[in-house]
């Protein structure tokens, strides 16, 4: 339900508004100071501010310049009092529209209304531009994320090639991203290539592409990564997979700037910065004859190791609390807060998926929680315990617990959903009103959900 927050210092107004928006079936909250309407903002979902400009204490223009600071949500100013200059004013500090005392009823309501879609447009723009920006920032203080971002600043302008290196989900892609992104071919295409999902026999046509004809399945010429990136770079992830024959083509593309399609027998130049990344030992590649040393001399000009989440427990913090708004914000629900506790708790985690394996943890904690995040809850639902995990997170003791069970996630995902909404209606003694209210949902789609699942009081 869309919720709006009347502020203002006279009670008959604020009970004429709350009577004509609750009619429209708006839910209201009201106050009648800005220290509590910021504070209420603070807490609470609220879709609409309507908010009086005379006020004792602070006036309606504080309130609007200190909610801008921390939230988007549109304001409606309204006066008895209002002038031309009052009007502009309230514009340019980011109101959305002004109203003047006595309201005129069908003004109000299409103001409103117009104000509420303008929110609705914000929030889904900002929610699809996170989307499609895989470029995020890169998050922590500690010493080796320091030396990290201090090291892109310097290496990025720069024509030379990098090397990253670093455990699975450690964030070297996003480490390749702003390498890119700080140099002067951040106008053209970064082009990727994950090396250890491509069969060896088919990594050379993706590289360098093919002719027509020049193998069974090779229907038509293909452009290979190489051109695509050109003028722009290309990021080898997991160049320690690569077989030795598409070592050797790479190697002659870094010294000759030229490459020739599989097939083919015209050179083809190509200016393209290579940025690589492994998650193995290179060295020892190269000692058990698995990797060229010249192609790793021609790779490593910098070197850049990312260092896993348990070697920088100390960015946790950061990390979870960045990963919660944007999660909560992605499904437009109040930002979560974690208890002291409960950020321990999740220091104290191995992390051996590091930084994927927090944020996936990070949205089962904020879908599974209530509005504070417990340390028993990080204990219950986020801990890497593999079955013991399921087993805690449906409450389940019986010893034919299986996640066999599942034939696909979407099964587990409906069985811990149920089993957990059942916990929570039990612990309320099956009140609706108080379960809705801890799970943060409308009544109405937890009737939905108990209607879905069969769920039947004892």
């Amino acid at each position: 339900m869309t919720t709006v927050l009347i502020i203002d210092d006279e009670r008959p107004i604020r009970s004429s508004l709350r009577d004509i928006l609750e009619y429209e079936d708006y839910k209201v909250l009201d106050v009648d100071n800005g220290e509590d309407g910021l504070k209420i903002l603070q807490k609470e979902k609220i879709d609409l501010v309507l908010c009086d400009i005379k006020m004792n204490k602070m006036d309606g223009m504080e309130v609007l310049t200190a909610a801008k600071e921390f939230t988007d949500i549109p304001f409606i100013m309204i006066s008895g009092h209002g002038t031309i200059e009052t009007a502009v004013e309230a514009a340019r500090k980011g109101a959305f529209d002004f109203l003047e005392k006595p309201l005129d009823l069908n003004r109000l309501l299409i103001t409103v209304r117009n104000a509420l879609e303008k929110g609705s447009l914000v929030k889904e723009t900002k929610v699809l531009k996170r989307r499609i920006s895989k470029t995020k920032e890169i998050l922590g203080d500690s010493s080796g994320i320091s030396l990290i971002k201090d090291t892109i600043d310097k290496v990025a302008p720069t024509e030379a090639r990098v090397l990253i290196t670093g455990a699975n989900g450690a964030g070297k892609e996003l480490v390749a991203r702003w390498l890119h992104e700080k140099s002067s071919r951040s106008g053209s295409t970064l082009v990727e290539v994950n090396c250890a999902a491509i069969p060896s026999e088919l990594i050379e046509s993706e590289l360098f592409g093919h002719e027509k004809g020049s193998f069974t399945s090779a229907v038509k010429q293909r452009i290979g990564k190489f051109e695509q990136a050109n003028n722009g770079t290309l990021f080898l992830d997991e160049i320690g997979d690569m077989s030795l024959s598409a070592q050797a083509k790479v190697l002659r593309a870094l010294q000759e700037n030229k490459i020739t399609r599989v097939g083919g027998e015209k050179e083809i130049d190509v200016n393209v910065r290579v940025i690589a990344a492994t998650n193995k030992d290179l060295l020892k590649e190269i000692e058990d004859g698995n990797f060229r040393m010249d192609l790793y001399h021609r790779l490593s000009v910098i070197l850049i190791h990312v260092p896993s989440l348990a070697e920088r427990k100390d960015d946790i913090p950061t990390l979870a609390n960045a990963f919660c708004e944007e999660i909560c914000a992605e499904y437009s629900i109040p930002v979560k807060a974690f208890t002291p506790d409960a950020m321990k708790a999740l220091q104290n985690l191995p992390w051996t998926g590091n930084i994927r394996e927090l944020r996936n943890m990070i949205e089962r904690l904020i879908i599974l929680c209530d509005k504070k995040i417990t340390e028993d809850d990080v204990l219950t639902f986020a801990n890497p315990g593999g079955p013991a995990t399921a087993t805690s997170l449906t409450g389940s003791t019986e010893p034919g617990f299986d996640m066999e069970q599942f034939t696909s996630f979407q099964d587990f995902k409906d069985y811990s959903e149920c089993e957990f909404i059942k916990y929570k209606l039990e612990k309320n003694n099956w009140n609706v009103s108080k379960t809705a209210d801890d799970l943060d949902i409308q009544r109405s789609h937890l009737y939905s959900k108990i209607e879905k699942f069969g769920l039947k009081r004892d």
